[in-house]
C-alpha cells in the first residue's frame, strides 16, 4: 500500500488528491464496492461513484492507458514494473550504448496506430472521454427492474459509444442483450404497423436464440399491439427465466418519420414500462431508447414514452474535457498551461462537438498541420472538415425546406423561431441547437461554412437573374 501511495503521488504530482480521493483509491485497492465505501464514509453512493470516475480518468490521462476500478491493480503494478525496468536499463545500458534511453510512448500515442475517427469509440480505446455523471447514471438505472432509459443527442455526439458501455456493463451483470438499430430495417418494414411489429418480434426472438413462432400468438382480431404484447409476455419473457433482458433500440428517430407506426409503437413502449410496476414478468425487461431529436409526431402526454423513465442528453465536451482528450492523443502541448489556452479556440470553433474535436486531434497528432492552420482553413473546402461539411450541405440540398430554415438561422446572430419539424430535423443533423423552437447555429464552424455557401448561391442566383 505504501508503494501504491508513493506511485500515485508521482503519477498525479500536478493534481494532488484530497482526502476523499485517497479514501476511494485506498478502498478500491482493497476491493471494496462503491456501496460499501458510501456506508463507511457517510457520503452518498452517487458522489462516491463520481469521485471514482474522475479519479480513474485522471490516472488514465497521466499514465497514457485506460485505468478503471477493475484493472487498478494491474495498471499500477505494471506502471511500477515499467519504472523498475527503465531504471535498470539506465544503469545497465546494452551493447555499450548511452544510458539516456528514451522510454517508448504508449501504443495509442503512436500517430500511425490511432484510428481515423469514425463510428463509436471502441470499448478498449483510451480515447473515450467520460462525461460525469452520465455513465454512472445509465449503469445504475439499468439495474432497476422495468426501467426505461432515453439517450438523446444529435448525430456523432457519442450516443452509441455511451450505449455500448452501458451494454458492456449489463453483460457483466449477466443480463441478456437485444440490440436493434432501426436504420437496418428495410423501407417496406414501415409499410404498416403489423409488418413493423412482426419484424420487431422476429429480430428480438433471434437475438434471444429463440425460434420465432409469431403465428402461435398473433391474432388479427385483437390487433398487432396486443398480439406483440402477448408474444413478449407469454413467450419471450417466459423463456429467459430469471435473467433480465436489455432491449436497446438505436436510431429510433427513424420511426418518427412514419406517423402510422410511431403513434402506436411509442405508446406501446410506455405501456410496457408501466406494466413493470405491477407485473414481475415485465420487470425482466429493461428498455433503452436512443435517438437524435425530440419526437415531432403529436402524442398525448399520457402516451409518450419520453416523459417517463430517465432521460440522458449528451452535452458537448467542456474545455477541460477537450484538453484531457488532447493529452490522450499524445499532444504534449496540452500539458503547457499557455499552450493549452490555444485549445479554447478549437473549442469555440466546433462548440465542443466530440466528433469534430476528435477529427482535429487526429490530424494534429499526425503532424499534418499546426492548430493555427487547422483553424484558419476549418470552414474552407481544403480544410480537415471539408468532406463532413459537404455531406451536410448535400443533405440540406435534398430537402429545400431544411435549406430554407438553415438560411434563416445563418442570416442572424439572434435565435430564430422555426417550424417545429424543420427545427427538430436540423437538430438531429447536429446543425443547430434549440431553445424550444428557437434555433441558433450549433457552432462557429457551421455558421462560417453555410454563410459562405449561401452567399455563393445567392450571388449565382442574382447573376442568373441579370442574364
Amino acid at each position: 500500500m505504501d508503494k501504491l501511495l508513493q506511485s500515485v503521488k508521482k503519477i498525479l504530482q500536478d493534481k494532488p488528491l484530497g482526502s476523499i480521493q485517497w479514501f476511494v483509491l485506498n478502498q478500491s485497492w482493497l476491493g471494496k464496492t462503491y456501496g460499501e465505501m458510501a456506508e463507511g464514509s457517510g457520503y452518498c453512493n452517487n458522489y462516491i461513484k463520481e469521485v471514482g470516475s474522475e479519479l480513474w480518468q485522471d490516472l488514465s490521462i497521466a499514465l497514457g492507458k485506460r485505468v478503471t476500478k477493475k484493472n487498478l491493480h494491474l495498471a499500477l503494478e505494471k506502471h511500477l514494473q515499467d519504472e523498475i525496468d527503465a531504471h535498470e536499463n539506465q544503469i545497465r545500458p546494452e551493447f555499450g550504448e548511452e544510458s539516456s534511453l528514451e522510454m517508448p510512448s504508449p501504443d495509442f500515442f503512436s500517430a500511425s496506430k490511432i484510428e481515423f475517427p469514425s463510428g463509436p469509440v471502441a470499448l478498449a480505446s483510451p480515447l473515450y472521454i467520460n462525461r460525469p455523471p452520465l455513465e454512472e447514471l445509465v449503469c445504475n438505472e439499468i439495474l432497476h427492474p422495468g426501467c426505461l432509459i432515453r439517450i438523446k443527442a444529435p448525430r456523432k455526439m457519442g450516443k452509441s459509444s455511451l450505449l455500448n458501455r452501458m451494454i458492456a456493463y449489463a453483460k457483466e451483470q449477466d443480463y441478456q442483450i437485444v440490440y436493434l438499430d432501426f436504420q437496418e430495417a428495410d423501407q417496406e418494414v414501415f409499410a404498416s404497423l403489423d409488418k413493423f411489429l412482426r419484424w420487431f418480434c422476429v429480430n428480438v426472438s433471434r437475438q434471444l436464440n429463440l425460434l420465432p413462432c409469431l403465428d402461435d400468438f398473433w391474432d388479427t382480431e385483437m390487433g398487432s399491439k396486443v398480439s406483440c404484447k402477448i408474444y413478449f409476455e407469454a413467450y419471450l419473457l417466459q423463456y429467459i427465466h430469471n435473467s433480465p433482458v436489455v432491449l436497446a433500440l438505436n436510431e429510433v428517430h427513424r420511426v418518427f418519420e412514419h406517423p402510422n407506426i410511431a403513434q402506436d409503437f411509442l405508446p406501446m413502449l410506455r405501456f410496457w414500462h408501466e406494466q413493470a410496476k405491477q407485473d414481475q414478468t415485465w420487470q425482466k425487461l429493461r428498455m433503452v431508447v436512443v435517438h437524435t431529436t425530440e419526437i415531432y409526431i403529436p402524442l398525448k402526454l399520457n402516451q409518450s414514452p419520453f416523459n417517463v423513465g430517465i432521460t440522458i442528453t449528451l452535452p458537448p465536451f467542456t474545455l477541460k474535457q477537450v484538453e484531457n482528450l488532447a493529452l490522450l492523443y499524445g499532444l504534449d502541448c496540452a500539458e503547457d498551461s499557455e499552450e493549452a489556452k490555444r485549445f479554447a479556440s478549437l473549442q469555440a470553433m466546433v462548440g465542443g462537438h466530440p466528433y469534430l474535436v476528435n477529427l482535429a486531434f487526429y490530424h494534429l497528432c499526425q503532424g499534418e498541420m499546426r492548430l493555427e492552420m487547422l483553424l484558419e482553413t476549418a470552414s474552407t473546402p481544403v480544410g480537415i472538415y471539408g468532406q463532413h461539411l459537404r455531406e451536410l450541405l448535400t443533405l440540406l440540398q435534398a430537402q429545400p425546406e431544411l435549406m430554407s430554415a438553415m438560411e434563416q438561422v445563418i442570416a442572424t446572430d439572434e435565435e430564430v423561431e422555426l417550424n417545429a419539424i424543420a427545427a427538430y430535423k436540423l437538430e438531429s443533423m447536429g446543425l443547430v441547437q434549440l431553445n424550444g423552437n428557437q434555433a441558433s447555429a450549433m457552432c462557429e464552424l457551421y455558421r462560417l461554412y453555410f454563410s459562405q455557401q449561401f452567399g455563393k448561391q445567392n450571388n449565382a442566383k442574382r447573376l442568373f437573374e441579370k442574364l
